[in-house]
């Protein structure tokens, strides 16, 4: 029996339910019938977890990807306190982006808005 082991990126997550169909009628059609997906909130997910790779496909997705060496507060250590968080666009990789809402086409994610390409984006935030 192959068990696969799936952690939120939120406790509740409202598309758990989708990623576990996903994954399981992917393993299925690959021949895999004797499967068990389980879901696991320990250790928490955190986006220190994505790969280069995974980053690469949420930048070409049209996702900005968490910025590197950000904390869950939304703050990297080397910025000072009033020093706001650069994300760069996904579609033109301008840095002139601007947040628009904590909470984005999911809770996992922040809206973001392109002051040059002026397209929205969403920002995989870090937890």
């Amino acid at each position: 029996m192959l068990v696969v082991t799936v952690t939120p990126t939120y406790t509740g997550c409202p598309a758990t339910a989708v990623i576990n169909l996903d994954i399981e009628t992917k393993l299925r059609s690959n021949g895999i019938e004797n499967l068990r997906l389980e879901q696991r909130i320990s250790p928490a997910w955190t986006t220190a977890w994505l790969s280069q790779e995974g980053r690469e496909k949420l930048r070409k997705y049209g996702i900005a990807p968490p910025v590197e060496g950000t904390s869950k507060t939304g703050r990297i250590s080397r910025l000072s306190s009033n020093e706001a968080l650069v994300v760069a666009c996904p579609r033109c990789g301008s840095d002139k982006t601007e947040k628009v809402s904590q909470f984005g086409s999911t809770p996992c994610k922040a809206a973001y808005r392109c002051r040059s390409c002026l397209e929205p984006f969403d920002y995989f935030k870090c937890h």
